[in-house]
C-alpha cells in the first residue's frame, strides 16, 4: 500500500479517516463508500466501509480489544 492512498485531495483536511488524528484506522464512510459491511470478528453489522473491508480492517471495538485497550 502506498502511503499516498491514505489522501483525498478534495476532502478538506487531506485525510480519508473516520476520525482524523483518533485512534480509528476506519475510513470514513461517504456516498461512494457507505458504512455497509459486518465486521469479520463480532459480526456486528454496518461498521465498516468498502475500503476497510478490504484492507481486512475489524471494528473498532474489536481492534480496540485485540491491542490490548478493550474497553
Amino acid at each position: 500500500m502506498n502511503y499516498d492512498d491514505d489522501y483525498d485531495g478534495d476532502s478538506g483536511d487531506g485525510y480519508q479517516f473516520a476520525d482524523p488524528g483518533g485512534t480509528s484506522a476506519l475510513r470514513a464512510a461517504s456516498k461512494s463508500n457507505p458504512r455497509i459491511y459486518s465486521c469479520p470478528t463480532c459480526k456486528r453489522r454496518r461498521v465498516l466501509t468498502r475500503r476497510d473491508k478490504e484492507l481486512g480492517y475489524q471494528c473498532d471495538a474489536c481492534a480496540d480489544r485485540a491491542e490490548g485497550g478493550g474497553y
